[in-house]
C-alpha cells in the first residue's frame, strides 16, 4: 500500500476545476493506454460507478471504482469526491478536493494505492510512478487538454 498526493493551484473557479476533474471519460485522454467506461447513469453522485481499463488489447486490467462521497463545491465550501477502488488487481481509494483560494482554486488529489501481488518493498517505486502519472493527468484535466499527456 502506498499513499501519494498531488497538489495544484489553478486560476479556474472551483466549480470548473471540479467539473474537469470529475469528468471520468476525460481521464482516459490523460493516462496512457487507458479507457474509461461509465455504465451507470448516476456516475456523478454517491453510488455511481465507472471502470478504468488499462492495457493493450486483451492484456491489461480493470480498475472499477465507486463514488462513496460526492460533495460538489458551493458558496464558501470546498468540493470533495471520494472513490473506492473495487477491483481484483487494484485496491485503495482516491480523494479529490477543490477549495477556493486567492486567485483561483487549490486542488488536492490524495490516493491510497494497493496492487495485489506486488511486494511492499515496491511501494516507494509505485508511489513515485503513480504520483507522476496522476500529476500529469491532473495538469492535463485542469488545462482542458483532450489529447494524451506529454
Amino acid at each position: 500500500m502506498t499513499v501519494f498526493r498531488v497538489v495544484r493551484t489553478t486560476p479556474l473557479p472551483a466549480g470548473e476545476a471540479w467539473r474537469r476533474l470529475t469528468d471520468w471519460p476525460a481521464h482516459a485522454a490523460q493516462v496512457p493506454l487507458t479507457r474509461i467506461s461509465v455504465p451507470t447513469a448516476g456516475s456523478m453522485a454517491e453510488g455511481g460507478r465507472f471502470t478504468a481499463r488499462t492495457g493493450v488489447g486483451p492484456v491489461g486490467f480493470d480498475d472499477p471504482m465507486e463514488i462513496v462521497r460526492w460533495e460538489p463545491p458551493g458558496a464558501g465550501r470546498p468540493g470533495l469526491c471520494r472513490l473506492e477502488k473495487r477491483g481484483r488487481a487494484v485496491l485503495g481509494w482516491a480523494e479529490i478536493e477543490v477549495r477556493e483560494a486567492s486567485g483561483g482554486t487549490l486542488v488536492t488529489w490524495t490516493e491510497e494505492l494497493r496492487v495485489r501481488g506486488l511486494p511492499r518493498a515496491a511501494d516507494p517505486l509505485l508511489a513515485r510512478a503513480a504520483r507522476r502519472v496522476f500529476a500529469r493527468a491532473v495538469d492535463g484535466l485542469l488545462a482542458g487538454r483532450t489529447g494524451p499527456a506529454r
